[in-house]
């Protein structure tokens, strides 16, 4: 059912070897910082919209913070710190409405 958990049609194991799940197997394409402003529209509409390639994005993104943070041999705490800040900053957001009520005011009679 959409492609979910099987492997991208791109991927070819004779080519690409073993499956990488933080590797994007698609056609190459300009990265963003490399975009003129000129070009930014046809780059925009380059991309897929759709949720499930929204939801590989992310995948591969976090396998790529994975790779680098958490599964080295010699990892140091970065990669649970950058967690817990990206946790709290979630749920701040998320109880924003509440906190913002809370506020210390002096009341002058």
């Amino acid at each position: 059912m959409f492609g979910l958990g099987q492997l991208p049609k791109e991927y070819n194991k004779a080519i690409h070897g073993p499956y990488d799940p933080a590797i994007y197997y698609g056609k190459k394409d300009i990265p963003l910082s490399q975009v003129k402003m000129y070009q930014l529209p046809a780059w925009l509409a380059r991309r897929n919209p759709s949720p499930v390639a929204m939801g590989r994005a992310v995948s591969r993104a976090y396998w790529r913070w994975s790779h680098k943070y958490i599964q080295p041999r010699n990892a140091t705490i970065t990669g649970p710190i950058q967690a817990i800040v990206a946790w709290s900053a979630f749920f701040y957001v998320l109880n924003y409405p509440t906190i913002s009520q809370h506020r210390n005011e002096s009341i002058h009679w």
